[in-house]
């Protein structure tokens, strides 16, 4: 089943990577955050993806055309017939079809302009600025045991800052409370299965926003169903998120690295 990545938006908010490449492709501990996300759907045996490119989707194309080079040994060999080769390669056994969905295209307009791309009745649909240890196959079960066009995962997100708890008359702290899953709304956590019946709700008009009018039409026709998870989910959106990915990566507490190579 293929796995649809949407990597096309600008990342104003994390403006001091994304002034040089997408937001997707900014590194976590030397490889793009793309790339950690294609790799989770990977060691579920999803390994068909099809990149939804907008904002410098250049760099997303010339990172996979030296993929195979970058992540061999290599041999050159000058003398006469300027051979090359390869050893060794530790290229992933991946298919990746990216395309440029438009420069200002909102998420529906993206999705809409890679119909053609998607082959099977249903895929995976996710973002490319978020990592979890959801399960692809609890998600993949709810959602095909059900009649839903789109099943979305919901996480409850952490709390940004500790908690104070004060003493009745506000002189004295009581305890500090640290960091923890806010007790209040949940969110969507991006990771969703969709049916084909979705390219329906989805207009090929750069201001069609799929979070918007297609998702609230499934959930007006009794269609949006939902998965939730209580593990790990982190997104990527300012610098302060971006370095706390990275030093869960570089201490060896990366939920999301649930691959052995």
């Amino acid at each position: 089943m293929e796995t649809v990545i949407f990597a096309g938006g600008f990342g104003t908010r994390i403006s001091e990577e994304s002034h040089l490449r997408p937001k997707p492709m900014v590194d976590i501990g030397g490889q793009p955050i793309l790339w950690h996300i294609m790799k989770y759907y990977a060691a579920f045996g999803h390994t068909d993806f099809i990149i939804c490119a907008g904002y410098k989707s250049y760099v997303i194309k010339e990172y996979f055309a030296d993929y195979y080079l970058h992540t061999s040994n290599v041999t050159f060999d000058f003398r006469g017939e300027n051979k090359m080769v390869v050893h060794n390669s530790a290229a992933e056994p991946w298919k990746v079809t990216i395309v440029d969905t438009g420069l200002n295209a909102m998420t529906g307009c993206r999705l809409k302009r890679v119909e053609e791309y998607v082959k099977g009745d249903r895929f995976f649909l996710t973002y490319g600025d978020g990592v979890s240890d959801i399960d692809l196959n609890a998600l993949q079960k709810a959602h095909e045991n059900s009649d839903n066009i789109v099943t979305l995962s919901s996480v409850q997100p952490p709390e940004r800052y500790g908690v104070l708890e004060f003493n009745e008359d506000r002189t004295k702290i009581k305890a500090f409370v640290e960091k923890q899953a806010d007790s209040g709304n949940f969110i969507n956590a991006g990771f969703m299965e969709c049916e084909r019946e979705i390219f329906a709700l989805v207009e090929d008009d750069i201001n069609c926003v799929f979070e918007r009018k297609p998702i609230e039409t499934a959930a007006a026709m009794g269609k949006l169903g939902v998965h939730i998870h209580n593990g790990f989910w982190q997104c990527m959106d300012t610098k302060r998120e971006h370095d706390l990915l990275t030093e869960l990566w570089e201490t060896g507490k990366a939920k999301w690295r649930i691959w052995n190579n």
